[in-house]
């Protein structure tokens, strides 16, 4: 009787082999025989289809695991070719937006500056431009009001060894605008004690810069500045910023009207927030200790991977920005990008947020109530900065 193990082989069982009786050929089960030399090669059904499947080579056939890094080696081309297309396309929309910044702002044109520190510091600036929006805008986003042309925040924003420090400048500091040209009637004027907002408005942002380097000491070696309509744009962009406030928030001079909580603020909303100071109880110093918090989170938000590297996403962001962004003539978008990155860096708790140290708020003068900086902590702080020192300052309101 032949074996079906061997009838599957597709071979009879020789004579003389009649299993486990004592008679030749037999041999104990569990015991392995070793295999005939002169046996014919298997030539069943299921060891054709068993070796049909294994590529050969020249060094024989493979076994069936020998294609999986054949399969890897396809994966990781796919996955080289997929970062090829993005680099392509992200780095089209670079090369794009470097032809498209507005390089308008000359640093140096008022000379007498200081000399270069150490590290780098921009002068970040949100004005109140109306550039970029329609009559219907203007009503829709509250942006009304008021003549010539004003910052509604500027942060000093120094990079270096020790990390990225964010200090807010409010707009109702009082400080001593340099002497200038009166456009208006042709004469010169002598320096004088002003808001830090009025230098922006008499002469623009050279005239902002070398206020903020007269009353610092730092050299500023970049500027950027962006609009209504580029800020709003830019949020709306990256599908809004998300918020968490302590309380609620209504005022109707901003438009902001905000509840208590965590919400994704869109852009008319998030303008109106960074605007409004009149719910705030230290005014001003509020205001700006809210523009910080927003800027840091938009940063953190605008960096994630599914922005960043997602062409369809970043090219509307960055075009929202450029629509209204003004920089200094050297600033390239490696500077900017740089200049991001330090934003991004403090919302990520790498840096500090800090608001100069102010001795006084609400203090009457003849050009309305200001901010009065605390003399010896800010000289300190600036002096940190200046030589890029590690900084201690922590920005809080001397009592």
């Amino acid at each position: 009787m032949a074996d079906p193990l061997d009838q599957r082989a597709g071979r009879a069982t020789p004579a003389g082999e009649h299993g486990w009786d004592g008679e030749a050929g037999s041999s104990p089960v569990g015991v392995r025989q070793e295999p005939d030399a002169y046996a014919a090669p298997e030539e069943g059904s299921a060891a054709r289809e068993r070796f049909a499947e294994r590529p050969s080579s020249r060094y024989g056939p493979r076994r069936a695991h020998a294609r999986r890094p054949k399969k890897r080696r396809r994966l990781r081309r796919a996955v080289l070719v997929l970062l090829a297309v993005v680099a392509v396309a992200v780095g089209g929309t670079y090369g794009w937006a470097e032809t498209r910044l507005r390089r308008d702002v000359d640093l140096g044109a008022y000379g007498d500056r200081p000399p270069p520190g150490e590290g780098t510091n921009y002068l970040v600036v949100g004005s109140d431009s109306r550039d970029g929006l329609s009559e219907d805008d203007v009503k829709d986003l509250r942006a009304g009001g008021g003549g010539g042309r004003r910052t509604d925040s500027m942060m000093l924003l120094h990079t270096g060894a020790h990390g990225t420090t964010m200090v807010s400048l409010p707009r109702d500091s009082w400080v001593t605008v340099p002497g200038r040209l009166d456009t208006s009637t042709g004469k010169t004027k002598r320096p004088e004690g002003d808001k830090l907002n009025a230098a922006f408005s008499y002469g623009g942002p050279e005239l902002l810069v070398h206020t903020v380097e007269q009353n610092t000491g730092l050299r500023v070696d970049h500027y950027a500045e962006i609009g209504f309509a580029g800020f709003v744009n830019i949020v709306d962009a990256i599908g809004g910023v998300r918020m968490c406030l302590d309380r609620d928030i209504k005022d109707k001079k901003s438009g902001a009207d905000l509840r208590k909580g965590c919400q994704s603020l869109n852009g008319k909303q998030a303008l109106a927030f960074v605007r409004q100071r009149h719910q705030e109880r230290e005014g001003d110093l509020g205001r700006s200790r809210n523009q910080q918090k927003f800027l840091s989170t938009l940063a953190r938000q605008a960096a994630r991977p599914d922005t960043l590297f997602d062409p369809l996403e970043i090219a509307p962001a960055v075009q929202a920005g450029l629509d209204t962004l003004i920089v200094d003539k050297d600033m390239s978008l490696r500077d900017l990008a740089g200049m991001f990155r330090a934003v991004q860096s403090v919302a990520g708790g790498r840096g500090k947020q800090i608001s100069v140290p102010v001795s006084g708020f609400g203090v009457p003068t003849p050009k309305g109530n200001v901010l009065k900086w605390d003399a010896e902590r800010s000289a300190r702080l600036f002096a940190d900065l200046r030589h890029d020192r590690p900084v201690t300052e922590t920005g809080k309101r001397t009592r």
